[in-house]
């Protein structure tokens, strides 16, 4: 599966997969995925929709301060500092990366927070389970890596569909890496 789907301007899309390609160790990749949270507004919509918000609430402050409700302005730039810190919160755990290496002698996830941490797991192809929980209507809820006594989650910040196409994808590439 060579599904590229990678972020755009507008914050779309959440998983860039494909196969191929050497590492550096000389061990060819069989499967390689990066997965980002996705976004439903990039920034310009971001700074569109805040500039409305505020004419709005500006206009509407003013027409309650000419009738003597001077109070309630502070309360709508209140509102507004709200809304933004909401978003600037959302656009920070967005910088949150996974990406997924499968060779025939690893299967590595590499997961960065949003804060630059990273964290890394590797786990040997021959023993690695994959594992993922399902829900009647939602479809996947929890996808896992498992070897011995130690389980990485990946992919939890996906929506439903890449979830989905991740699954099949990675699944395949681990049957392939065990075939090996």
């Amino acid at each position: 599966m060579d599904d590229n789907r990678d972020q755009d301007e507008s914050g779309r899309g959440s998983a860039r997969t494909g196969a191929g390609g050497a590492r550096s160790g000389g061990d060819q990749a069989i499967f390689r995925a990066l997965l980002t949270p996705y976004r439903s507004l990039g920034r310009g919509g971001f700074t569109l929709m805040m500039s409305f918000f505020c004419l709005v609430s500006v206009v509407t402050g003013i027409v309650f301060l000419i009738n003597g409700a001077w109070p309630v302005v502070g309360f709508f730039g209140l509102d507004v500092l709200i809304v933004w810190w909401a978003f600037s919160a959302n656009y920070r755990s967005a910088k949150a990366r996974e990406e997924v290496l499968v060779t025939r002698t690893d299967c590595a996830i590499r997961k960065t927070s949003p804060k630059g941490v990273v964290r890394e797991a590797h786990h040997n192809p021959f023993f690695a389970r994959f594992s993922v929980n399902r829900h009647e209507e939602i479809g996947i809820t929890r996808m896992s890596v498992d070897s011995k006594n130690v389980s990485t989650e990946i992919g939890s910040f996906l929506n439903p569909d890449d979830r989905e196409s991740f699954a099949e994808a990675f699944r395949k590439a681990l049957t392939t890496a065990k075939r090996g």
